[in-house]
């Protein structure tokens, strides 16, 4: 029951009419006992600023923020993490008592969490797909594996050595790859671990049965070969299940989804046992409804 008394939460984005947060946010709440309530908040990117003051005037506890806001709100926060202030892009706002808000990104945390320990990673390949705001947050994740080599495919040559310019580290992990490259087969084929970044294969963006760079280059991976789509609609992708198929160990968005949505629910409640099964289980029942 939403009270005088009732916190709010909310996302901000355009569209959000999709998300699966405030379901899964507001299962964790209940299961908390918490007197919050988590809404989706569709905004216009001309009215970021003005929506940021209102919602610090009203007492809101705390914001995710979603496409396509994650780096135009970064330069509206009074602090930012330092992952953030590297990244660039912000995807949850806490409230500071002086006014003005304190920007974070729990996606990182959120993309990591599957992979399982650090350790196994250490010395093997990863390939990312497209250099987007979403990609940041994976390559950044990925530099903390200790891997030998992060590819990172692109179309437009220009933004995607910029991408790697920003993101690059002192060890030189970040190699660039243009997708007309003619060593990306070679690339693909000694990958331990891909990941799409790109909304190819998407339920709503064009055909739901097309795959990242088409469909010749996935019969050369390793077949140890980890993939990760960050796209969970479909559920699978096309790209996901035929690597099932292959035998090849899969994981979808969702479980991204989940972890940055508990990470950002952790800095705003100050509790760090968040129901995290609650959380999925209610995401996973959305998504099959």
């Amino acid at each position: 029951m939403i009270k005088g008394s009732t916190g709010l939460v909310g996302l901000l984005g355009n569209p959000v009419k999709h998300s699966l947060s405030p379901v899964m946010q507001n299962a964790a709440l209940n299961a908390m006992g918490l007197d919050w309530r988590y809404l989706a908040l569709p905004c216009e990117e001309a009215q970021l600023k003005v929506v940021l003051e209102g919602m610090h005037a009203v007492n809101c506890r705390g914001l995710n923020v979603t496409i396509p806001h994650k780096q135009s709100v970064a330069n509206l926060c009074t602090q930012l993490s330092p992952l953030a202030e590297r990244l660039g892009a912000v995807n949850t706002l806490l409230p500071l008592a002086t006014g003005g808000w304190h920007g974070t990104n729990t996606d990182v945390e959120g993309f990591l969490a599957p992979l399982g320990e650090k350790d196994r990673w250490q010395g093997k390949q990863a390939v990312v797909i497209g250099c987007g705001g979403s990609a940041r947050a994976v390559v950044a994740g990925l530099q903390t594996l200790q891997l030998r080599m992060v590819h990172v495919i692109g179309r437009r040559a220009e933004a995607l050595n910029q991408f790697v310019a920003d993101l690059q580290q002192d060890d030189a992990l970040l190699r660039a790859v243009i997708e007309q490259d003619p060593s990306l087969r070679q690339v693909i084929e000694t990958a331990d671990l891909v990941v799409n970044t790109t909304p190819v294969g998407m339920a709503q963006h064009g055909d739901p049965s097309a795959m990242p760079l088409g469909k010749e280059l996935w019969d050369a991976l390793l077949p140890q070969a980890i993939l990760y789509d960050l796209i969970y609609t479909p559920r699978p992708t096309t790209w996901l299940a035929q690597a099932a198929d292959r035998g090849h160990r899969c994981f979808d968005g969702l479980e991204m989804l989940v972890q940055q949505g508990a990470a950002a629910l952790r800095l705003w409640s100050g509790q760090q046992d968040v129901p995290v099964p609650a959380m999925r289980l209610a995401a996973e029942s959305a998504l099959s409804s």
